[in-house]
C-alpha cells in the first residue's frame, strides 16, 4: 500500500465543516499532507473557489500535483511563510484556514525519514529532507544542557538530563547516526515508562519538534492566519499533543477577549474595543468509532475560532 493510501485523515468531516465553506471562497490548507482535508474542501468549493495548500514535505507536494485541479495552488514552504506566500500569489484575504499539526503517518511509516524508533534508519527527522540540519547533525554538537532542555520542554521527559548525559557519553566513542542507536541508548537509560509506551517515545518526539521548529512555526503562523481572515472567516486547527494544543488554546482564548485597557480609564461598554476572534463552539475530539478505526487519532483535538469585524494587528487591507 502506498503512503498516500495508508494515511487516514483525522477529524476529516469535523475540521472541514467547521470552515463553513462558501462555494466561491478562498481557503488555505496549511498542512496538505496527503490531501485528505484538501480534497474535502475542493469538493465543497464551486468553480470560482480557490484553495492554497502549504507543505514543507516535497513528497506531499508531489502527491498534491496528482490532483490536477486548477483551483488548487501548492506552496512548498513551511506554513510560517503564510503571509509571504499569499503576497506572492496576490491574495490579501481568505475565507478560512485549516491547520492539521504534527507529523503525518507517511512520514512516520517511511523508514528513510528517520522519525520512528520502529525502524533502524538514518537519523534524519526533517519534514523537508532538502533543507536544514538533521537530527544526527544536531545531536553531534548540541550541549548536554541543550539536549536536556529540548527533551524536558518538547518531550515532557522526566529523565531528560540522564538521557542527555548518556547521549553525550555515547557520542564520545562513535557518531550517533541511526534511529536504532538513539532508541537503544534511551531504552538503556529509561528503565520505567508508562505501560505500552516505548522508552524512546518522548525523546523522538522532542528531537523531531526541535529539528523542525514545530512550536515556533505554529506560534509564528497563527497571527498571520488571523490577519488574513475576512470577517466571518474561520480558523480550524487540529493538534495532536498538549504542547501544540496549549499554544492554539491560549492564542484563541487571548484574541477572543477584549483588549486590556488601562485601569481606571472611563470607557462605556459600547466603546470597549472588541476582540478579533470569537470562539466557535467547544473543542472537538474524535469519536470512539474513529479512534477504534485509527488509533493515531486518539490524542487529536480540534479548536475553531471565527474572525470578527474588529481589527487585528498586522492585517492587510484589501
Amino acid at each position: 500500500m502506498s503512503a498516500a493510501l495508508s494515511h487516514v485523515t483525522v477529524l476529516l468531516a469535523e475540521a472541514v465543516e467547521a470552515l463553513a465553506i462558501r462555494p466561491d471562497g478562498v481557503y488555505v490548507d496549511a498542512t496538505f499532507g496527503r490531501g485528505g482535508h484538501s480534497r474535502r474542501i475542493l469538493a465543497a468549493l464551486g468553480p470560482a473557489g480557490r484553495l492554497i495548500a502549504f507543505d514543507r514535505d516535497p513528497r506531499a507536494i508531489e502527491a498534491g500535483r496528482a490532483l490536477q485541479d486548477p483551483r488548487l495552488t501548492l506552496v512548498h514552504e513551511p506554513f510560517s511563510a503564510f503571509a509571504q506566500a499569499l503576497d506572492a500569489l496576490g491574495v490579501t484575504a481568505v475565507d478560512g484556514v485549516l491547520m492539521d499539526l504534527g507529523v503525518s503517518s507517511p512520514q512516520l511509516d517511511d523508514a528513510s525519514r528517520g522519525m520512528s524508533f520502529r525502524f533502524d534508519a538514518p537519523l534524519d527527522m526533517r519534514m523537508d529532507p532538502t533543507r536544514g540540519e538533521t537530527a544526527a547533525e544536531w545531536l553531534a554538537h548540541a550541549s548536554v544542557a541543550e539536549i536536556t532542555t529540548v527533551l524536558r520542554d518538547y518531550g515532557e521527559e522526566r529523565f531528560a538530563h540522564a538521557i542527555a548525559k548518556a547521549l553525550d557519553a555515547a557520542r564520545q566513542g562513535r557518531a550517533l547516526t541511526t534511529t536504532g542507536q538513539l532508541a537503544e541508548i534511551v531504552a538503556a537509560t529509561v528503565r520505567t515508562r508508562e505501560p505500552g509506551q516505548h522508552p524512546a517515545t518522548r525523546t523522538f518526539q522532542a528531537v523531531r519538534i526541535r529539528i523542525n521548529r514545530e512550536l515556533e512555526e505554529l506560534s509564528l503562523t497563527l497571527p498571520q492566519a488571523v490577519a488574513r481572515l475576512r470577517p466571518g472567516g474561520r480558523l480550524s486547527v487540529i493538534a495532536f499533543h498538549s504542547l501544540e494544543d496549549r499554544i492554539v488554546k491560549r492564542f484563541m482564548r487571548d484574541h477572543s477577549r477584549p483588549p486590556a485597557l488601562p485601569r481606571g480609564l472611563p470607557v462605556r461598554e459600547a466603546e470597549r474595543p472588541r476582540p478579533a476572534l470569537a470562539l466557535a463552539g467547544d473543542a472537538i475530539r474524535p469519536s470512539a468509532q474513529e479512534v477504534a478505526a485509527n488509533p493515531r487519532a486518539r490524542s487529536a483535538i480540534l479548536r475553531v475560532a471565527e474572525r470578527t469585524e474588529a481589527p487585528f494587528a498586522g492585517e492587510v487591507p484589501e
